[in-house]
């Protein structure tokens, strides 16, 4: 009982990060812009850092997650942009120097704070065991939002996501999302946390279905790999006083490692 009292809100809001981006993992596969999401965690945690150039011992929240959803955002726009110039610039290219950039200049702003070391270390696995009822009931409105606008415009982001021409708008808006979603996940998770989550779950499903054909199989089996994957990260952390964002980091990556050994028959229908 002391355990699940002590996991019952981080594991709440892992389910929720797997949620949605298991999902939005699915898009980044077929999109190939894998790196995309590492990108813009770093991003919002730059927006984090610099935040606190204005305040003290992190009294304005908001502020915080106002610079890092306007930092986020602003590159959203930037790379739904640039993806019309894919065939002169690979976007993958240009995703990992966003991500280069801003580590370098995360790294720049926390040389100057009194805690930077600290501030890394939590920008890159977060402190999710420390979240609230009250962040989790927070993120779960958003996602809800952001989950429903997908579910009735699903059509067209796929189609989106499949490179279909005239749609730049469909992709802003695809990247406007994600960005909101990357800022309040990066805010609980960490950057290392949620690209794990993003990616392991969707690119393991992906090896036993085909996103294409069969959306929902593929769906499910993220999702059930996320969860197990984080299930045991958690496991493992409390009871071998293990850190929780690097457990889940090597639980989900370690998951879909072991799935290179098994051979599948992609199923097609």
């Amino acid at each position: 009982m002391q355990v699940l009292e002590f996991l019952a809100a981080p594991f709440a809001l892992a389910i929720l990060l797997v949620g949605i981006h298991a999902y939005l993992g699915l898009h980044v596969l077929k999109r190939e812009v894998i790196f995309v999401d590492i990108s813009l965690s770093q991003v919002a945690a730059l927006g984090s850092a610099v935040s606190l150039f204005f305040v003290h011992d992190g009294e304005s929240i908001a502020l915080s997650l106002g610079l890092s959803l306007a930092f986020c955002l602003a590159t959203s726009f930037i790379l739904a942009l640039l993806r019309h110039y894919e065939k002169s610039t690979s976007q993958e290219a240009l995703i990992g120097m966003t991500y280069a950039l801003s580590s370098g200049a995360l790294i720049l702003v926390a040389d100057k704070l009194p805690h930077g070391a600290e501030h890394l270390k939590e920008a890159l696995i977060g402190n999710i065991l420390f979240v609230t009822w009250p962040q989790v009931f927070q993120t779960l409105v958003i996602y809800a939002i952001i989950g429903v606008i997908h579910w009735f415009f699903r059509k067209q982001f796929w189609k989106a996501s499949a490179g279909e021409k005239g749609m730049f708008w469909w992709d802003f808006l695809f990247y406007f999302l994600f960005g909101i979603v990357i800022t309040f996940s990066t805010r609980h998770a960490g950057v290392l946390v949620v690209f794990s989550i993003l990616v392991a779950p969707a690119a393991l499903a992906s090896r036993f279905f085909s996103s294409a054909k069969r959306i929902g199989s593929c769906l499910t089996l993220a999702w059930l790999a996320g969860v197990v994957g984080i299930g045991l990260a958690f496991l493992l952390s409390y009871y071998l006083d293990l850190p929780s964002g690097a457990s889940i980091v090597c639980t989900l990556t370690g998951l879909f490692f072991l799935t290179l050994f098994v051979r599948p028959k992609k199923l097609q229908a």
